[in-house]
């Protein structure tokens, strides 16, 4: 007779996944060992949970579903970080958790720990098995959940359960995948196309929710004239082949998106849950669409909100839709986007100099030389910048990112993740020396694997996001310069290839080497410590935080760390005042 393990990992398969990110471990050796005599999934031994985690978030996000594990106590623990990510970023992940005995509930034994406590708020389903009977009915459950809820699934699995003989209830154990198209009523778009009618200066803001309907997005703008700005996750489905675009908005975008949307009288929110309401204008119309409607009006005051999805509510709408004959407007908000990129190439052709290269100029070069499909990953902080403005969408490439969540140390497990989902394209990781530190230990897990991830590390020798964040509140940085390996020798002493730039001309040439390498990668490239970011809307506070926080060091005789900033980024400081 079967054992609970092989019925859990039965199910598995039968939904679809494809392999389990985890550290197997005593409560978790009998799932371990039935994925080997199952031959039908694989066991990927990653170093560390929360890099299982973020895997197994990026898998799903490229291929629907993925599951990861962690044995009881710590390396259950572990996986929150992750999951958090993966819930946040509506990612279908089932998380097994295999706790100690569960006869040993209640008596603070070793390695106990509430899962059903830990896992609560990054979670859709969320449930600790006590009996055979309640495994296949919870499990399914789970993968259903995960699926149609987009989130992440948690099982409970006592290690003493596992062992025991399978039981098969009344119930399913087979997962269903299904598909709904839902828009709004032919009332509710009929009132959306009137108020549409009624104004000229329109503008679009997508999110993630436009993945899919990138044409229809397109044939919107077309006929209402309207510019189309989006967030970071709606980048590679809005920017690619769109001639209304004019870039993202938000802490990491660009003027031209801000501008478009606070000159609009009507701006069309459309699957985005954008989260930075002080980017949202305030005296104009505001009309949301989403598929999740609990979002809508929770970031700005809306005038109509409507429940379905981008591409199918688009399909409904247009036909109704009258077309809008001035383009003036659109045609002002295009020109002035192209502004905003004549000077942002003004960054990437000053390259900069030994040891301070410009990291704007490693992000163009990445973008030039990267396939057509490549999926990027980003770390979180100034690496997301970097890919934000200057990492190109197609119709066929994927950034991925710790995009709702923020978590540092992504980039790395996240293009383990993809590497395993996607085994014929380019994997590209954009790490930042911090995040990378991290998560070094997994760079193992990579060559185990031999995956052919190319891991390019902008080796600022500090945190860089958080210093700009002290920077404009007035605070001189603190704790933020990093003593750094050299990352190239540590990769080739772990069995990649490993090359450094220090120097601009070099940084070409080493980028070619890495991508044309038959397996894994890593270019150390040293790029400049005061780079600077500022977001497309620049507060007064900000600007005077600035100032405040290079007096400050200059007070402190730091004098020359103040020249080398206002030197790094002399045109930002000139586009502040």
């Amino acid at each position: 007779m079967a054992k609970v393990a092989e019925q859990v990992v039965d199910i598995l398969v039968e939904a679809g996944i494809k392999r389990i990110y985890a550290v197997t471990g005593d409560s978790l050796n009998e799932i371990n060992d039935a994925v080997r005599r199952n031959g039908k999934i694989d066991w990927v031994h990653v170093r560390h949970e929360e890099t299982g985690a973020f895997a197994a978030g990026a898998e799903a996000q490229l291929n629907g579903l993925a599951c990861c594990a962690g044995s009881s106590g710590p390396g259950h623990v572990h996986l929150v970080n992750g999951l958090y990510d993966a819930h946040r970023s509506g990612a279908s992940v089932i998380a097994i958790a295999s706790t100690c005995p569960s006869n040993e509930f209640g008596t603070d034994y070793f390695q106990e720990t509430n899962t059903i406590r830990l896992f609560d708020d990054c979670s859709c389903y969320n449930v600790l098995a006590n009996t055979p009977t309640q495994v296949p009915r919870m499990l399914q459950a789970a993968v259903q959940h995960a699926v149609h809820k987009k989130g992440v699934a948690v099982l409970g699995l006592p290690g003493d359960l596992a062992m025991q003989n399978a039981e098969n209830g009344m119930t399913s154990t087979k997962a269903y995948h299904t598909e709904s198209i839902i828009r709004p009523s032919d009332t509710e778009l009929a009132n959306l196309a009137n108020l549409i009618s009624q104004y000229k200066k329109i503008t679009i803001f997508g999110g993630i929710g436009c993945e899919n309907a990138h044409e229809e997005v397109v044939a919107l703008a077309r006929k209402l004239k309207a510019p189309v700005g989006y967030s970071f996750r709606g980048k590679m489905a809005l920017q690619h082949d769109n001639p209304y675009e004019v870039g993202m908005t938000g802490l990491l975008g660009l003027p031209s998106a801000y501008h478009s949307m606070k000159d609009a009288e009507l701006l069309i929110l459309l699957g985005t849950d954008f989260p930075y309401s002080n980017f949202i204008p305030e005296d104009c119309k505001i009309v949301q669409l989403d598929v999740k409607p609990e979002r809508i009006g929770r970031r700005a005051k809306v005038d109509i909100g409507l429940h379905g999805q981008v591409k199918a509510s688009l399909q409904a709408l247009l036909p109704i839709l009258a077309e809008n004959t001035d383009d003036s407007f659109l045609r002002q908000q295009l020109d002035f986007y192209g502004e905003v990129k004549r000077k942002m190439q003004t960054y990437v052709d000053d390259r900069g100099d030994v040891n301070i290269i410009h990291p704007e100029f490693v992000a163009a070069e990445i973008d030039k030389l990267a396939s057509d499909d490549a999926i990027f990953t980003v770390d979180t902080g100034m690496c997301c910048v970097w890919g934000a403005r200057y990492i190109r969408a197609t119709a066929k490439r994927k950034m991925l990112g710790s995009f709702n969540h923020g978590s540092m140390a992504n980039a790395l497990p996240q293009a383990i993740g993809a590497a395993f989902a996607a085994p014929n394209r380019q994997v590209v990781a954009l790490c930042g020396d911090g995040g990378l530190s991290m998560m070094l230990g997994d760079m193992a897990t990579i060559v185990q694997y031999n995956l052919p991830v190319k891991l390019v590390v902008f080796n600022n020798r500090s945190l860089g996001m958080v210093k700009l964040e002290m920077e404009v509140a007035g605070l001189p940085d603190w704790q933020t310069d990093m003593y750094n390996p050299d990352f190239a020798a540590l990769a080739q002493s772990m069995g990649m290839r490993g090359f450094s730039a220090a120097g601009p001309d070099q940084v070409r040439d080493a980028l070619v080497q890495a991508f044309a390498h038959n397996g894994p990668a890593l270019v150390n490239v040293m790029t400049d410590p005061n780079a600077l970011a500022m977001p497309p809307k620049t507060e007064f506070d900000q600007i005077r935080g600035f100032a405040i926080s290079m007096t400050r060091l200059m007070l402190n005789g730091k004098m020359d760390e103040v020249i080398d900033t206002i030197k790094s980024n002399y045109k930002h400081i000139k586009d502040m005042l």
